[in-house]
């Protein structure tokens, strides 16, 4: 068995509720379907992580706000996920990942199912969400144009890490 270490931490040696733990302080997961639950708002799709986390009422309130705004939504909370464009629910999403502060973003396909408007929307306010958290953002996508965006580009081909040239692997 492998080990994965991520800050110092050996994620595969934790046990199932240090692990839970763990993904719920340190990472944030933007998935390509949003994983938002359609009966609630905007802002209780984000209010749910830190609510899990612990956090109280008041700051999960403000925290969602903050975010909301940081994504562009403020005028959007109270909107269910059935009054949402994809690009706004992808949005939201985002907001979601990073309402617990934090390190890691993990980003699945974050714009495979938008159009490509929409999708570049929602990149550049991952990347200005990066930038301003501080937080390391990883995203796994087979979009030439948004991996093109990228600091840092790893490609995997038959299970292999493959060095394209560009020095990234």
């Amino acid at each position: 068995m492998g080990s994965i270490v991520v800050g110092g931490t050996d994620v595969a040696a934790l046990p199932s509720d240090a692990l839970a733990v763990y993904r719920s302080n340190t990472v944030g997961f933007v998935f390509q379907d949003f994983g938002l639950i359609g009966t609630l708002t905007a802002r209780e799709n984000i209010e749910l992580a830190p609510l899990f986390a612990g956090m109280g009422r008041r700051e999960r309130g403000r925290r969602a706000a903050d975010l909301l705004a940081d994504v562009g939504l403020s005028d959007r909370s109270d909107h269910r996920l059935a009054q949402l464009s994809g690009g706004e629910r992808q949005r939201v999403a985002m907001a979601r990942a990073l309402a617990n502060r934090p390190r890691l973003i993990l980003a699945d396909e974050p714009t495979g199912n938008l159009d490509a408007e929409s999708g570049a929307l929602v990149f550049d306010v991952l990347e200005a969400l990066h930038r301003s958290s501080g937080c390391t953002l990883l995203v796994v996508t087979h979009d030439d144009r948004l991996a093109a965006r990228a600091g840092r580009r790893v490609h995997i081909a038959g299970g292999s890490i493959v060095d394209d040239g560009s020095g990234a692997a």
